[in-house]
């Protein structure tokens, strides 16, 4: 869900700071997940999971994290490219 819309609590000032910065995930077991490792939850979530599973090991989860570093900082520039 937008985090503009999710409920308070558990949806906090802070955690609204973070989420306008990186996707987040809030895990069943109440584990906050962000950006890059958000990214690959989901993806093992809908279905994708030995290609998550590789990706989360090292040196791959450090590419992940800053291939989703480029792509959150750049998504201005990359809304006109594709828009």
């Amino acid at each position: 869900m937008p985090f503009q819309e999710a409920p308070r609590p558990p949806m906090t000032d802070a955690l609204a700071a973070r989420c306008a910065r990186a996707v987040h995930v809030i895990t069943p077991e109440g584990e906050v997940l962000s950006g890059g490792r958000a990214s690959l939850y989901a993806l093992d979530r809908v279905g994708w999971r030995r290609l998550a599973a590789v990706c989360a090991r090292p040196p791959l989860r450090w590419l992940v994290e800053a291939g989703y570093w480029l792509v959150a900082r750049s998504r201005g520039l990359l809304s006109r490219l594709v828009g």
